[in-house]
């Protein structure tokens, strides 16, 4: 299950572009929280901790209880916007849930076993198609990851999300598809052969072609002859 995390916050007194730029000088970053039917509350965090849970690569699928004045919310990441040229953090949008509300979140694919897979034994490629799964769930029970193992796979074996074990009360936003989540695909240079011999399968070659005409030559020289 995902990790519940505290992030301390304060309300900001003033809003707009020059404002906001003023809370990135001074290392915070600018947020928001909505929703609940409720107004939104522009706060701003630290720039410092919010990037050490943006770091941990669960953040987003994180419940974040957004502290002000000590009254914390329990909220769900939504957006995080990085500056272009830093890649820093410069602004984050909260929603707020309940403990118990369904969500929608991306969880990361983690695939285990790749020793057990006799396609990737052989020189094959694991090709992930979908890195990150949208899931419907109990925010009170977010998953980290999601494990695929990888036990017995040849090389042209796929994985589809109906292949894939959820945890309890975890299902997939899009039901309407059984998509593909990985893939086991040759090397190039088991590509290459293989196209080559099917090649040589289809097309005679130079050498038969020869014969085969000296054949048909041959045959018809000794018909005049006779």
């Amino acid at each position: 299950m995902s990790d519940q995390l505290t992030l301390p916050a304060e309300t900001r007194e003033r809003n707009g572009k020059g404002a906001s730029r003023e809370l990135r000088r001074d290392g915070r970053v600018p947020a928001v929280v909505y929703g609940q039917k409720k107004d939104p509350l522009s706060i701003h965090v630290e720039e410092k901790l919010l990037s050490k849970m943006l770091s941990s690569g669960h953040f987003m699928n994180s419940v974040v209880m957004v502290e002000v004045g000590g009254k914390p919310t329990r909220t769900l990441p939504k957006a995080v916007d990085f500056h272009p040229v830093t890649s820093r953090p410069i602004h984050v949008d909260f929603l707020r849930i309940s403990e118990h509300t369904k969500v929608n979140v991306n969880v990361p694919v983690r695939f285990d076993n790749e020793e057990d897979s006799p396609g990737l034994k052989r020189g094959g490629v694991l090709n992930v198609v979908q890195h990150e799964l949208e899931l419907v769930c109990d925010a009170a029970h977010i998953p980290n990851e999601i494990h695929i193992p990888l036990d017995g796979l040849e090389i042209g074996d796929s994985i589809h999300i109906s292949q894939v074990k959820l945890p309890d009360g975890v299902s997939v936003a899009n039901q309407d598809e059984d998509f593909t989540v990985a893939t086991i695909v040759a090397p190039s240079a088991m590509k290459a052969e293989e196209e080559e011999a099917a090649a040589e399968g289809e097309v005679p070659t130079v050498g038969e072609e020869g014969e085969e005409g000296e054949g048909e030559g041959g045959a018809a020289e000794g018909g005049e002859e006779a």
